[in-house]
């Protein structure tokens, strides 16, 4: 089974380098803009009046990968799926960051944590009852890691 996506628009952030990118939006405050092409501006009915949004991504200057990893925050392996490291079989990323404003198909966003021109396949709302609130959570080998 093969899939072809192609992107409805691209991130632009001020991060031109793989090195400047914060590893998670988490650790971002950098304000970026999502450029939808036109003909899915239609498709941005009503996205102004939300506060968070979650986009997915290609990690398109990721290329290869390794079923086992080192991620930024541990000097030890993991599995490729335990981890959120960038070079994946599918190299598709998501992170979730602050609606600020939109004006035509252009979308400005806080927490930007992406290169700049990385190519966006889709945009899904933030909605408090349909993504989940968890709150016993285990993270693996994050809670152990080599503290970096």
């Amino acid at each position: 089974m093969e899939f072809i996506l192609n992107p409805i628009g691209v991130i632009h952030s001020p991060f031109t380098d793989k090195g400047q990118t914060p590893i998670q939006v988490t650790r971002s405050q950098a304000v970026g803009r999502v450029e939808v092409y036109p003909e899915f501006t239609d498709g941005l009915k009503d996205i102004e009046n939300l506060s968070h949004i979650h986009l997915l991504y290609i990690f398109h200057q990721a290329s290869g990968y390794s079923l086992h990893v080192k991620p930024f925050l541990d000097d030890n392996e993991h599995g490729i799926f335990a981890t959120r490291f960038p070079y994946r079989p599918n190299p598709i990323g998501l992170s979730t960051v602050r609606l600020l404003s939109r004006k035509e198909n252009m979308l400005s966003i806080e927490g930007v944590d992406v290169l700049d021109g990385t190519p966006l396949l889709d945009i899904k709302p933030y909605v408090p009852d349909f993504d989940l609130r968890i709150e016993d959570v285990r993270a693996g080998w994050y809670e152990t890691r080599s503290k970096k």
